[in-house]
């Protein structure tokens, strides 16, 4: 069977509500693969299982996949690291004197700067979201428990400043893909279409609001209410059942005795990781520039043609190195404790590594299944040119929603939702707002969104928590952006 029709849908919507509903999110994802190549191999249960099994193996075939995981592994040696360095005692005292000062102006008013603090540094990491969501999560953690602010609050904050951002400030790897999609059907200035579209790129402005408006105000709504009132009555960052994508192994790792506490022994590692990431982005793009005018311009496209996967995982490599470097000349630790703590800490995060495998497994199966097509093509018959930008976001944000991927869905909805533009008659660079926008809300909602599983692991949430208490302010912002879409959709189509 090569159209599988509604039974493509069903495997990533079945594996999302067992995950919401029971909280194994390992078991969803593992069931939802099970079940996608069970309906593959026409319901033959044990060639299907054989197929679910090679196809969990077959993530390793994608370098892509390969480095993202060893990324997130690595990222387990490079927190021991800082941790034990007394890096995060060193920046946990500064950031102490800083809410002093605050508190004497006015109190309570701390909370409220190191919240705004931690979004405004989300944003300024626009160049990768892993990055972005784990300094977040790795920073003000220490922090945030201190002032008694719930784990969930925190994991919202890195996942709703990271990926609108990348996307808002698209002088990164987002930015390459998506020139790539645009390129790939036919449009002749992708640069210029792409920062055309993010006037009207509705939805990442909105999450970006939404999370500035929720700590200005200090009103929050729906599970995220119950987690503030169940932090400031009992003092617990969790729920009681929850289970943190973060072991307390690495999260409250004990320092090492007889050493002074510096700021600079996280501040050091953790910036080598931010400032690395565009080189490396250059570095892997540069040979594919072939117009370049000026060298400017040369690392400029370079940046734009690297591989984000690639970078990632250098930059990781490059902070732990330093950090040993740094340490060492400290006398802090011997060569031995460093290979110790490197492999310590990637078998502390071998649960999240494990995840972004199933996760990568079923964004797999669900392209065997045709499962984005399957919705696009459905779509087509039915639409509306008024409706057209709102209709594409919603459909590309289930996509995304099913498939736990935003590049996934760009990558399925661009070669759909151009051609429809054209036949329209749609101006491009709403439509290309609409799709991108579509992906970002849908990935945003997923609770096997791979972004959204690195912003509770590096905030120690329990994933579920946080998909939940963020799902209501995502929401929001998703219904005002499909009403702007229909009325921008009456005006200028």
């Amino acid at each position: 069977m090569d159209n599988y029709g509604f039974l493509s849908i069903l495997p990533p919507v079945i594996a999302i509500v067992l995950a919401l509903r029971t909280k194994q999110v390992y078991i969803a994802l593992l069931f939802g693969i099970w079940f996608s190549w069970v309906i593959i191999n026409d319901w033959n249960f044990f060639t299907g299982t054989l197929a679910a099994i090679e196809g969990m193996v077959n993530v390793f075939k994608s370098p892509g996949n390969t480095r993202t995981i060893m990324f997130s592994a690595l990222v387990g040696a490079l927190l021991l690291f800082i941790q034990y360095s007394k890096g995060v005692e060193g920046f946990i005292n500064e950031l102490n004197k800083v809410i002093a000062y605050f508190e004497r102006k006015q109190s309570g008013y701390s909370r409220v700067v190191v919240q705004l603090m931690a979004m405004f540094t989300g944003i300024l990491l626009f160049v990768e979201t892993s990055i972005s969501s784990l300094t977040v999560g790795t920073l003000y953690r220490p922090v945030f428990d201190k002032l008694k602010i719930p784990r969930e609050k925190l994991a919202y904050i890195a996942d709703s400043s990271s990926a609108p951002s990348s996307i808002l400030i698209p002088f990164n790897a987002w930015g390459a893909f998506i020139m790539g999609l645009l390129l790939t059907q036919g449009i002749e200035n992708p640069f210029g279409t792409m920062l055309s579209s993010i006037v009207f790129n509705f939805y990442p402005i909105l999450a970006i609001v939404i999370v500035f408006v929720v700590i200005i105000t200090k009103k929050d709504i729906g599970p995220m209410s119950k987690a503030e009132m169940r932090t400031r009555e009992t003092g617990k960052l969790l729920n009681d059942n929850a289970k943190p994508m973060l072991s307390s192994e690495v999260t409250s790792f004990e320092s090492k005795e007889g050493i002074k506490a510096r700021a600079y022994n996280m501040i050091v590692p953790l910036a080598t990781m931010v400032v690395m990431m565009p080189f490396y982005l250059s570095y892997t793009g540069w040979d594919a520039v072939e117009d370049a005018t000026s060298f400017g311009d040369h690392v400029f496209k370079a940046i734009g043609q690297g591989s984000g996967s690639s970078s990632v995982l250098y930059a990781v490599l490059t902070a732990i190195l330093v950090a040993m470097v740094l340490y060492r000349s400290q006398k802090i630790m011997k060569t031995k404790e460093m290979i110790d703590l490197v492999l310590k800490g990637i078998s502390e995060l071998m649960p999240l590594a494990l995840l972004m495998l199933l996760a990568f497994a079923i964004g797999d199966a669900c392209n065997a299944l045709g499962t984005g097509q399957f919705v696009a093509n459905w779509s087509k018959d039915w639409l509306s040119p008024a409706f057209l930008p709102a209709v594409i976001f919603v459909i590309s944000s289930f996509i995304a929603f099913s498939t736990g991927t935003s590049w996934g869905t760009f990558a399925i909805m661009m070669a759909i939702s151009m051609p429809m533009a054209e036949i329209h008659g749609a101006p491009l660079p709403l439509i290309v707002a609409a799709t991108l926008g579509g992906g970002v809300f849908g990935d945003h909602c997923s609770p096997i969104s791979d972004t959204s599983i690195i912003s509770s692991m590096a905030s120690a949430s329990d994933h579920i928590d946080h998909i939940n208490t963020q799902l209501p302010y995502a929401l929001i912002g998703g219904l005002v952006t499909v009403l702007l879409y229909v009325i921008l959709g009456l005006i200028m189509i």
